[in-house]
């Protein structure tokens, strides 16, 4: 590497971080922590599992953050003496060049949580897939949809719960609803929500014909506080059926699954991953809490843009990003214009261009 590109990047570098410091706030995370810390060694702490479960998470995130940036900063200030040993030793050069781009990683990555802001952006997502207009072709694609997201969360490291599926009738589903659990998911994930739209030849059609799919996917901050939403039991329609899929004998036999409309905002949830009716009840309310908050903050987003004159598409049928593997093959954001080639790698859920691309323009406006 030129000494010239390894002095220009060590400078950037150094300049990122510096941006980025007040953003971290070193001295008020390590206030945070020590304060957690005290919360958490007082008596009876875990007598309230729920609260003593939230106060841990908060814990183990700024002690993360903290931990990350010190470790950061420190390689960072290591990185200008190997530059100058890698001048005089060659065989240090592949060394430097390992720790100036894991440095650049970590700052890209430093950098992706400060973009959220939201009331809602740290904390935990659902994440609905639903069939669009294409028949048979828009179930399978909903289900390559599906697939691709909950690759995109594992890959992240997220933990992923499948909670509900509903089959197509010939192939791929119909709808599906996940949760991830992790840092910043609701933020993340708030960059995929919209209309998917695929272009390919058909499997489903004898002709072997170009066909166009669509498949929307929906997002919702998981709340913690019931008390945040308030939910009148004569406003539900609560239906049980039996639940279909992988889930052993026992579900095919009961009516375990639990389908709940509430008919104030026309939304509908359903849960069928448990094995017991009344725990499918309570996630699927939970299920339900999430999806009025989601709908009270895309109204309140409409608000805004209306009081700023802006002619902004907050609502689900906004097409966001083109999926073309016929007559070539490219997936193009259309909020952002970023495009990848490799389609394959796209669907097998490397969506961390496209996200981050989406939040650094939702940043700038």
């Amino acid at each position: 590497m030129p000494a010239d590109s390894v002095s220009q990047r060590l400078k950037a570098i150094r300049q990122q971080l510096t941006l980025l410091a007040d953003y971290v706030d070193p001295s008020a995370l390590e206030a945070e922590v020590a304060e957690l810390e005290q919360v958490m060694g007082e008596p009876g702490f875990w007598d309230d599992q729920a609260n003593a479960a939230r106060t841990s998470a908060q814990h183990a995130r700024a002690s993360r953050k903290l931990d990350g940036y010190r470790t950061l900063t420190s390689d960072v200030d290591d990185l200008e003496p190997l530059a100058e040993m890698a001048q005089e030793d060659p065989d240090l050069a592949g060394e430097l060049a390992e720790q100036i781009v894991s440095a650049e990683r970590r700052l890209e990555a430093l950098e992706e949580e400060r973009l959220f802001s939201g009331r809602y952006d740290a904390g935990d997502a659902l994440v609905t897939v639903n069939a669009g207009a294409g028949g048979t072709d828009a179930q399978d694609w909903a289900e390559m949809v599906l697939r691709m997201e909950m690759r995109w969360a594992e890959k992240r490291g997220f933990d992923v719960e499948l909670l509900e599926v509903s089959p197509g009738e010939e192939a791929g589903i119909k709808s599906a609803t996940f949760l991830v659990r992790g840092e910043n998911a609701y933020g993340l994930y708030g960059a995929e929500k919209g209309v998917h739209r695929l272009v390919r030849l058909s499997p489903f059609d004898s002709a072997n014909r170009r066909q166009t799919s669509f498949a929307g996917l929906e997002v919702a901050p998981i709340v913690e506080d019931a008390a945040e939403v308030e939910i009148d039991d004569d406003d539900l329609q609560v239906d049980t059926y039996r639940a279909s899929g992988a889930g052993g004998q026992h579900v095919n036999k009961t009516d375990s699954a639990v389908r709940i409309t509430h008919r104030p905002s026309g939304i509908v949830v359903q849960c069928q991953n448990e094995r017991s009716q009344s725990s499918n009840r309570a996630t699927a309310m939970a299920m339900l809490r999430s999806k009025l908050v989601e709908l009270e903050e895309q109204r309140r987003q409409e608000e805004i843009a209306r009081e700023k004159g802006e002619a902004q598409d907050v609502n689900f049928g906004s097409q966001i990003r083109s999926y073309v593997l016929h007559p070539y093959s490219m997936v193009k954001d259309h909020r952002t214009d970023h495009e990848v080639g490799d389609t394959g790698r796209v669907l097998d859920g490397d969506l961390d261009g496209f996200v981050r691309a989406y939040l650094l323009k939702q940043a700038a406006s």
